[in-house]
């Protein structure tokens, strides 16, 4: 047949052209185009329409509107990337392309919430691209910014993530704030999973490591991790060979769409979905994990690994963990259940009193169970009565794990714990009985005692049954009888030389003269006494390291500070106080035991030569609020320190912040807010009320922290009369005046560490003055403090004290 030509032809089709390009998706984003965060916005589509850029509301706040890129051929929700994950954006805000700036994110009011980093060069338009990667272009088509240079917690087909590049986890499933965990290709060709901590983003050691470091040649380590379109996911080394990062029973295949995802728990899981689904499938199916098992990998020491303090990992069918907190035991924040967890009921030496541990305890058994880390003594050998019985008297003791090496005993806080069927332990976790276990309850003081009173009662009830008058007159004479003979079991079972807790290790003078050689090398001076450096024998560690305290005053003072120092110390555990292993109570010597920890006091790190890592100082700094919060809310009874300072803060081996030296506390009872005492502190950190008469509280800690702040922020002491400006020499001063004058660079001066970390400089500087407020109630708690120097509540700006 003859083609017939028709004139207007070409016509109709450029009529038709732009529809059909709209359809397709392919337009490309000019400048000026934009996006509104409402609940019926219209995404950037790529060509295929597999991906979108735009708003996503979150489920858990229906204001709040995350910017990000989705699957969006699939029907659960997959985001792949996202941008200012600590901040979504409200309803109303907008994302435009600008031509100077690329696409910037303003909230309703215009304020600028975030924008894309450009290169050099002017805008002329974007594309959402069908691999996933959104790139904004300059004039000649040149690449200003793409979303795959910036990833978040999630690799796609085609991304290269090179030498230094990572991913970064969430927060929580949910929450899209930075979390603890890193994937990432460090400078020697490594790929490694780390986590980090939160406050001075310092990495941990790493949990998994590729070994694609060559030694031999450099030149062959990894340069690069990447994840093909056949799913493929692997380290390529300089000499082009591939290290495979998938599983060993892994089919590669073009018919899926992969990612690589950093998930909030810690786990690198490599995900697939059939792109012509015809089985209505609306889930990924998980191809690969790394590490295998998250809930048995070793972790560094620090940290609390995939679960909080006190949690329990348990492995699920796709590879993913969760938490269980242990029987009797509750999360400390219901919502997050894989944070830390909490005792349903008092426990330690304080809380048992005088009562028997056999009244008051039950071991429950936890098969395949153990938290490895939280060791302070091994008992072997050792049979499984012995472990439970052990433990039971012991009142540092919370759980024992035994295994055919021995009996482990544990005390808090319980990181890094697993139930998994290759853990080969046995662990028993102490709790209260049903009627001891009402937290800041007096029951237990008297339980014991009416029990034995009314089993003799109904005993001699019945042999005397004949006479009511004379029951009552064996009733009233056994109450007191047994009353008597209660307490005299208690203290003859529990008493202890001056009421120290008996599980801390007694010395004798001999023992520590010989471990201090003669007290011979000094260490420092402390409240009421010299420290010496010395070495002991130990049951679980060999010959250690200790930290000797002499007490020096005289007889009348020094017992009642020694035995305030011993019983405050003996009742805590928290990673940021110092560790006390004994006592020495003999004639006239009065000597305490601390762990020794390498790295001196924080006045020596802070006062010596040169200026300290402004990473180190703010980390240290996050440490000291976390121990003093411990003392203020969480300790019973609740202790005042009363004198931090520098010198009362130790560093061990990691520079990680140990409060010591308690000999000045003050302990609260379960009612009481507030103490009278006489004054007590040392200059320059003493806070005003002590010198007005009034009830002190807790509070004095927190204004002897705000000095301290202000040391750690600066490297100078509080009082210093030698830095040639009079209105610098009183540090609290200088740095009000600094903060009212919009200075408060000037307070580190040449730290270019901590110059180019501005907002954490100025929000450390804003809770310092918080702390020394001179108005009692405009000073916040330690928890509050702690929140605010670790980014989670927002620092408003402080009146001048």
């Amino acid at each position: 047949m003859a083609s017939t030509y028709h004139p207007f032809f070409p016509a109709y089709l450029l009529l038709l052209l732009p529809l059909v390009v709209a359809q397709s998706g392919a337009v490309d984003i000019r400048v000026g185009s934009s996006i509104d965060a409402t609940g019926d916005a219209k995404p950037w589509l790529s060509p295929s329409g597999d991906f979108a850029f735009g708003f996503h509301q979150l489920q858990n706040n229906n204001d709040l509107f995350l910017l990000a890129i989705w699957y969006n051929n699939i029907p659960s929700t997959t985001i792949v990337w996202y941008a200012n994950g600590k901040n979504p954006a409200p309803g109303r805000s907008k994302v435009e392309l600008t031509a100077d700036r690329g696409l910037v994110l303003t909230d309703p009011n215009g304020q600028l919430l975030w924008r894309s980093d450009l290169v050099a060069g002017d805008v002329a338009f974007a594309r959402m691209n069908d691999t996933g990667n959104f790139v904004v272009y300059g004039s000649g088509s040149e690449r200003l910014w793409e979303s795959f240079d910036n990833p978040t917690d999630t690799l796609l087909p085609t991304q290269v993530i090179g030498k230094n590049g990572l991913l970064s986890s969430r927060y929580k499933e949910s929450n899209f704030s930075k979390g603890r965990f890193q994937f990432r290709l460090l400078e020697d060709g490594n790929a490694v999973l780390n986590t980090i901590n939160l406050e001075s983003n310092y990495a941990y050691v790493a949990y998994f490591i590729s070994g694609t470091y060559d030694q031999a040649n450099s030149s062959n380590s990894g340069f690069q991790v990447r994840l093909d379109r056949n799913g493929s996911f692997y380290v390529l080394r300089g000499n082009n060979q591939r290290f495979s990062l998938n599983s060993d029973d892994f089919v590669p295949s073009t018919d899926y769409y992969y990612r690589v995802t950093l998930n909030f728990d810690g786990v690198l899981t490599l995900s697939s979905y059939p792109m012509n689904s015809t089985t209505g499938a609306r889930n990924w199916s998980v191809g690969g994990t790394i590490p295998d098992n998250i809930c048995t990998t070793n972790f560094a020491e620090l940290g609390s690994g995939t679960c909080g303090y006190n949690n329990i990992c348990v492995l699920k069918g796709d590879k993913r963990p969760e938490c269980e907190c242990p029987p009797s035991y509750s999360l400390s924040d219901a919502n997050d259940v894989y944070g830390n967890c909490q005792a349903d009921f008092m426990q330690g030496c304080e809380a048992d009193g005088q009562s028997s541990p056999e009244d008051l305890y039950d071991l429950v058994e936890l098969q395949n169970t153990d938290w490895p880390t939280a060791d302070y003594e091994l008992i072997s050998p050792c049979n499984v009565d012995d472990c439970k019985a052990s433990c039971l008297q012991d009142c540092l003791c919370i759980v024992a794990a035994y295994n055919e090496r021995g009996c482990w005993k544990k005390a808090l806080p319980l990181p890094y714990g697993r139930r998994d069927s290759q853990v080969s332990s046995i662990s028993f976790l102490k709790v209260r009985k049903p009627e001891f276990s009402q937290k800041n309850s007096p029951i237990y003081l008297t339980s014991y005692r009416k029990k034995y009173q009314s089993s003799l009662i109904i005993l001699f009830s019945v042999l005397l049954g004949s006479s009511v008058l004379a029951n009552f007159v064996f009733a009233g004479v056994l109450c007191m009888g047994s009353s008597f003979l209660y307490n005299k079991k208690v203290t003859s079972d529990h008493s202890n030389k001056n009421g120290i807790q008996s599980s801390i290790r007694y010395f004798k003078y001999s023992e520590l003269e010989e471990a201090t050689n003669g007290f011979r090398e000094e260490l420092g001076r402390g409240s009421f006494g010299i420290v010496y450096k010395g070495v002991i024998d130990t049951d679980s560690q060999g010959r250690i390291q200790v930290a000797v305290k002499k007490l020096d005053r005289v007889v009348q003072d020094m017992d009642k500070e020694f035995r305030t120092e011993v019983s405050v110390i003996a009742q805590t555990h928290h990673r940021n106080l110092v560790k006390l292993l004994g006592y020495c109570d003999e004639g006239e010597y009065r000597m305490l035991v601390y762990e020794y920890l390498s790295n001196g006091t924080l006045a020596s790190f802070l006062f010596g030569e040169g200026k300290r890592s402004w990473r180190q100082r703010t980390q240290i700094a996050v440490g000291i609020a976390r121990g003093l919060c411990y003392l203020h809310e969480e300790c019973s009874p609740q202790i005042i320190h009363c004198d931090i300072k520098p010198q009362n803060i130790l560093l061990d081996d990691y520079y990680e912040a140990r409060i010591s030296d308690f000999g000045l506390s003050k302990l609260l009872g379960t009612d009481q807010s507030f103490t009278n005492t006489a004054i007590r502190g040392t200059k320059g950190y003493v806070a005003p009320e002590w010198f007005r008469t009034v009830p002190v509280t807790v509070k004095v800690d927190v204004y002897s922290f705000g000095v301290l702040l202000l040391e750690i922020i600066c490297c100078r002491r509080n009082v210093a009369m030698d830095v040639g400006e009079e209105d610098r020499s009183i540090l609290t001063d200088w740095a009000c005046d600094c903060f009212s004058e919009g200075t408060v660079d000037a307070l580190v001066e040449n730290d270019a560490e901590a110059l180019s970390d501005e907002t954490k400089l100025e929000r450390f500087v804003m809770v310092a003055l918080w702390c020394i407020q001179e108005d009692i109630s405009l000073r916040p708690t330690m928890k509050k403090v702690l929140l605010m120097l670790e980014g989670i509540i927002l620092v408003p700006a402080p009146p001048l004290p």
